[in-house]
């Protein structure tokens, strides 16, 4: 059974030409939304998609070009379409969504916690679980910013897309070495100090065999200025579908 991702945004948070860096995941039977940011109702309607085409959504952490859409999304299947969504989220990171991001906006009447919105489903970093057939995540803890944990994805032990995470080399090279990993979806400052993310200048110390793995993704408006100078690493096209391999 194949698996394919299709970004719907591949900007970073402050970018304003690329939406959110948000993704679907698509098997036969199933899609799943990667994150849902502030974008991601507006990228979704430029696909021609709803909510209503998802079955679920995957959040990596609790920044608004992550989860800033989800407010909309809950409202919608609610009052809408009628059902409930599957929240798929790490599991120390259940009460601050609710805590600190959408219980101003979503509390009312019959809503008072996530559960009377979405199906929740807290993992548990380094576990494997099968979402759907086809489609198995293991939640991997990355470094982002001191105080807000964050959760990149391995897929089908074949795939690693990365949260916002600063730079890991021996990670990446455990994922390939070990792992087997074939494919990588990684952030990728293109300017400044890494200090929160991973920039161009660090992955571009990486062996090209590494390299040669790597797709950049949560790029700024300056994406332009760097065509022909990542190295074997091309830039993620929004909308594009790319299939993973088994």
């Amino acid at each position: 059974m194949k698996l394919k991702i299709q970004m719907i945004g591949t900007g970073s948070a402050f970018a304003k030409h690329y939406f959110n860096n948000n993704a679907l995941l698509y098997t036969e039977q199933s899609t799943l939304l990667i994150d849902c940011g502030i974008t991601a109702p507006m990228a979704l309607h430029k696909l021609g998609k709803s909510f209503a085409d998802i079955d679920g959504v995957l959040i990596t952490h609790i920044h608004a070009d992550h989860v800033g859409g989800l407010e909309e999304f809950a409202f919608q299947m609610k009052f809408i379409h009628g059902r409930k969504p599957k929240l798929y989220i790490a599991s120390p990171l259940v009460q601050p969504l609710w805590n600190n991001t959408l219980q101003g906006g979503l509390t009312q009447e019959g809503i008072s916690c996530l559960e009377d919105v979405f199906e929740v489903h807290a993992l548990e970093p380094n576990h494997t679980y099968s979402l759907a057939a086809g489609m198995e995540i293991q939640l991997i803890e990355t470094p982002h910013i001191a105080g807000k944990r964050s959760f990149s994805l391995l897929v089908n032990h074949s795939f690693f897309y990365s949260a916002d995470m600063r730079f890991q080399p021996d990670l990446l090279h455990t994922l390939i070495e070990q792992q087997g990993v074939t494919l990588i979806f990684h952030d990728c400052q293109l300017t400044g100090k890494g200090e929160v993310h991973t920039t161009l200048a660090e992955l571009l110390t990486l062996p090209d065999w590494i390299q040669r793995k790597i797709y950049l993704m949560h790029y700024g408006d300056e994406r332009s200025q760097y065509e022909g100078h990542t190295g074997p690493m091309p830039f993620v096209e929004q909308h594009e579908i790319i299939t993973i391999r088994e």
